[in-house]
């Protein structure tokens, strides 16, 4: 999967309300390792999934983190506030980045 197929396949189960922990838990392993290749709607829409269904990621909201601030000037409007729902319904501080 590339980085759009990760987002898009956590995204549609989080949408949907399937429950399928094993998989998030995998997306969240690869995703963390391939951040770099997230877009900013892709680190949004990821941010957005794990936060939707209740899937906890530390340290992929932490590589998020990490890698939004780096490139905070790719993310629009929706992006942002996407994300930011996403960490505050995850009870996830990043203090760096909000």
């Amino acid at each position: 999967f590339n980085s759009q197929e990760m987002a898009n396949t956590v995204w549609a189960f989080a949408t949907a309300r399937v429950a399928a922990r094993t998989l998030f838990e995998a997306i969240a392993t690869e995703a963390r390792r391939r951040m770099n290749e997230f877009n900013s709607q892709n680190m949004a829409n990821t941010a957005w999934a794990f936060a939707t269904a209740g899937v906890a990621a530390r340290t992929l909201f932490e590589a998020i983190a990490t890698e939004a601030l780096r490139r905070i000037n790719e993310f629009n409007s929706q992006n942002m506030a996407n994300t930011a729902w996403a960490f505050a319904t995850a009870g996830v501080a990043a203090r760096t980045l909000f």
